[in-house]
């Protein structure tokens, strides 16, 4: 593993290379936003398609000005309720924004991160970062180093800040028209937080998983998925009473409960049932049994409120087929 710190980082993504870095929600691949040629290798290193658009970090406000043509009224209300933190926003682009970054779309999706490393890190930058997710494509997101080093190997320097806080990736939201905000990809801020603010903001029902309805992060079909098949089950207790006995089967449970003697492997994503604490650890539980040679994982679906609708978009995906 090539750990760096955050001068040597500076170096490298000057000289227009990768490097992985961790955020408050899981740790990004980070690449100048304005070298065509760093962003390329962001595309290389995950095997992302180039229909898939990316995040750009920001640091401050003042580096807006570089990256988008207009900023309107309800993004100011939702960036002064949530920057820094977890919430992208869909802003027109300026012509200086590369369509590889935007897929060729008329918005690029704009963060302002709250980790102190990353805005240390863009504050020592005179450009912002493209960051998606530090792991190929397709596969689990990453919370902490090994899971970078697991996925995209020791090629990949990355700055150690320990394990994310969140643990899911950002809400993305974009604006119709008339200004009525979106979801376009669910995350850490969930719909109930973001209609606190402003009422008239929706989900987004996506229809079509076709390359030219994608218009953000995060709306692949599968994605976040380990390799290990995952099941969604409507009672895990009943699954393994049928099938444990015939296969090797892992188990992630919301809350701590008392382990099944046919489970072959067990993890509880919290103590006390805990949303906030499912979401900081959904996606180690996943890496941590990807490596146990199991037949495959189940899982039963979380409360469908608040950040529950979050983790249910997530085992969704990472259980589709493709």
């Amino acid at each position: 593993m090539k750990l760096v710190s955050i001068e040597e980082a500076v170096d490298f993504l000057k000289r227009d290379k990768v490097v992985a870095i961790p955020t408050e929600t899981v740790y990004g691949l980070a690449a100048n936003a304005f070298s065509e040629r760093a962003v390329s290798q962001v595309f290389k290193t995950k095997g992302r398609p180039s229909y898939n658009p990316l995040i750009v970090h920001i640091a401050d406000y003042e580096r807006l000005t570089d990256l988008v043509s207009s900023f309107p009224e309800n993004a100011k209300i939702l960036a002064d309720k949530f920057w820094p933190g977890p919430l992208t926003l869909l802003l027109p682009k300026r012509d200086s924004v590369s369509d590889r970054i935007t897929a060729g779309k008329p918005t690029v999706a704009i963060r302002m991160p709250s980790h102190p490393i990353a805005q240390d890190l863009l504050k020592k930058l005179d450009f912002p970062l493209v960051a998606p997710s530090a792991n190929r494509f397709k596969h689990i997101s990453p919370t902490k180093p090994s899971h970078v080093f697991d996925s995209l190997g020791a090629d990949v320097p990355i700055i150690d800040g320990g394990e994310c806080k969140l643990g899911l990736e950002s809400t993305i939201i974009g604006f119709e028209d008339h200004g009525r905000p979106v979801v376009y990809r669910q995350g850490t801020i969930s719909l109930e937080s973001l209609q606190e603010v402003l009422p008239e903001t929706y989900l987004l029902q996506q229809r079509s998983n076709a390359e030219e309805s994608i218009v953000a992060p995060g709306m692949i079909k599968r994605h976040y998925a380990p390799n290990t098949p995952l099941r969604i089950v409507d009672s895990i207790e009943k699954h393994l009473e049928e099938f444990g006995s015939k296969n090797k089967i892992g188990v992630i449970y919301p809350a701590h409960t008392k382990p099944h003697q046919l489970a072959a492997q067990t993890i509880a994503l919290s103590k006390g049932g805990d949303l906030n604490e499912m979401a900081e650890k959904l996606y180690a539980a996943f890496h941590q049994l990807d490596k146990q040679n199991l037949d495959y994982l189940v899982i039963e679906r979380f409360e469908n409120i608040g950040l529950g609708r979050a983790l249910n978009d997530k085992i969704t995906r990472a259980s589709s087929e493709d």
